[in-house]
């Protein structure tokens, strides 16, 4: 994630003038503190099909209460937010990310997850306009303070060029009613691999340690859930950015859980609630019931996800949780009846792609089951990962990236299973079923390839590189298709692994595809990933 957010950053904010809105169609907004507000009939919005990409985010249907740093805080996982224009008069806002790419990766990723703010659906686009200028009158100083304010929180405490922690410290406030381990990786699996928990008692406050793989998926599951109830008006979340950027689990128990390491022995397990209130009034066990039938539900439901478009709102009742407990569920956890197990992605770009080269890529976020390219036009294809949160990941990490010079637009597909063609008709190799391949990185259930997924970056980390092989074979192996070595640097400890810095991201992906699993001799296959850290 670019770091810079500190830079060229200025910020508007309009109440009920919209006469910035009517400049000429991808110019630039000019804003003007003599607007008087009674030209919003010129207004239009940039409300149309999903555009060409551009750096500025259209952002509709905001709630009224909105404040600035939630919008902000959309962009924030990213890339740097470098420009904010706040129409709340209108319930929209427009968000200038520091690069198109960043924008394109935004866009892709709230296709496939609509993020919701205090029960509103927010929707996003791309806007006409290819940037946002603005001026500094008096109304716009509160947006630039929370810019700067949201800024700074995420640099605090961390290296400004890197994304915030992947482990999120989580506590429950409010806590009538038992929070096992087992319901917070329930929720927090919505949007991403959960690695790692560690939940424990502080201060007489029930909290959790929880590790994702990256920061980009804590810092959106951190939007999201931040302030929720996982029951009706009670056990509220509070979520923050842990200072620790690894979770070391010893035990798999009702404490502590390695999502990754599935042989590690249980412990002294002792029961995960300590809190005082727990022991006399309730049971664990019955988490589908809301701890008072009658009164909660005068609170409307606190929080829907939506997925892919569908909105899922829990059913409240009125009955006892005895009589009608499925339909008392927790808002949080009713969210397992969504249709959220897609694990099929479509992938459009403009230039011809081969089975085999979607395979290498997108098997760095998860296991590939099947590929199709499709007949008609062979831009297109069809990825088919092993489950629906690979699908996810490879498709944030991914979407609006570059092969072969053009970028990838990636989406959820409807479709449910890739078909292999029919016994006797030739596909011409379109279609390729890799469910029994041995290169898939995911299979173990131990293995360190789920702490180890990050975002397509210019420096590739390689490993199994055997002892006759040295610097100027590997530099010479990624030169030879044409790509740039910029900087090449073994592992102190380990010469079986290296760092390896390409000339652009671009490459670095290309040559991925190439030479991961390229032979090396003396029975090793070269293992090529992408590295959170630089030369």
């Amino acid at each position: 994630m670019d770091g810079s957010v500190h830079h060229d950053i200025t910020v508007g904010t309009k109440r009920g003038s919209d006469e910035l809105l009517s400049c000429v169609s991808n110019g630039p907004y000019i804003m003007s503190t003599a607007a008087n507000g009674n030209d919003s009939k010129k207004f239009k919005g940039d409300i149309r099909g999903p555009g060409v990409p551009s750096r500025v985010i259209h952002v509709r249907k905001l709630p009224n209460d909105i404040n600035e740093a939630e919008v902000i805080s959309l962009g924030l996982p990213f890339g740097a937010v470098t420009n904010l224009l706040m129409l709340k008069a209108k319930n929209q806002a427009f968000i200038e990310m520091n690069s198109e790419d960043a924008a394109q990766t935004m866009v892709g990723y709230y296709s496939t997850m609509t993020p919701v703010i205090r029960n509103h659906p927010i929707y996003i686009q791309f806007s006409n306009h290819k940037e946002l200028k603005t001026d500094n009158s008096p109304n716009q100083v509160r947006a630039q303070a929370a810019l700067q304010a949201v800024s700074a929180s995420q640099a605090t405490g961390l290296d400004a060029a890197v994304a915030p922690s992947p482990v999120l410290r989580v506590v429950v406030e409010n806590l009538f009613y038992p929070v096992t381990l087992d319901v917070l990786h329930q929720i927090f699996s919505k949007f991403g691999t959960v690695l790692r928990i560690i939940t424990f008692t502080k201060n007489n406050q029930f909290q959790a340690l929880l590790q994702y793989p990256d920061g980009l998926t804590a810092q959106h599951s951190k939007l999201s859930l931040d302030g929720q109830n996982i029951y009706n008006a009670c056990c509220t979340l509070r979520i923050s950015f842990s200072k620790l950027t690894s979770l070391n689990v010893k035990y798999n128990n009702d404490k502590s859980r390695d999502y990754t390491r599935p042989d590690l022995p249980t412990g002294d397990s002792q029961p995960a609630m300590e809190h005082p209130a727990m022991t006399a009034a309730f049971t664990p066990g019955i988490i589908s019931a809301s701890p008072y039938a009658g009164a909660t539900h005068a609170f409307p439901p606190p929080f829907t996800i939506q997925q892919a478009g569908q909105s899922i709102t829990p059913t409240r009742s009125l009955q006892p949780p005895e009589q009608n407990s499925s339909q008392n569920q927790s808002p949080l956890l009713a969210q397992k009846a969504a249709p959220t197990h897609r694990s099929i992605i479509t992938i459009e770009t403009t230039t011809p792609v081969t089975p085999h080269c979607l395979f290498i890529l997108f098997g760095v976020y998860g296991d590939v089951m099947r590929v199709k390219i499709l007949f008609n036009k062979k831009e297109n294809a069809l990825v088919q990962m092993s489950d629906s949160t690979q699908a996810q990941l490879a498709m944030s990490h991914l979407n609006g990236q570059r092969l072969h010079g053009k970028p990838l637009r990636i989406t959820l597909s409807k479709h449910t299973s890739v078909q292999l063609p029919r016994e006797g008709h030739e596909d011409q190799g379109l279609t390729k079923d890799y469910s029994s391949s041995p290169l898939h990185r995911f299979k173990k259930p131990g293995s360190k390839n789920y702490s180890n997924i990050f975002p397509p970056s210019a420096t590739l980390h390689l490993s199994n590189i055997p002892p006759s092989v040295v610097e100027d074979d590997l530099k010479m192996l990624f030169g030879s298709s044409g790509a740039m070595v910029k900087a090449f640097k073994f592992f102190q400890k380990d010469h079986k692994m290296a760092l390896i810095q390409m000339g652009s991201v671009e490459e670095a992906i290309e040559s991925l595809i190439e030479f991961h699993n390229h032979d090396l001799g003396e029975n090793h296959h070269l293992r090529v990933s992408f590295s959170k850290s630089s030369i």
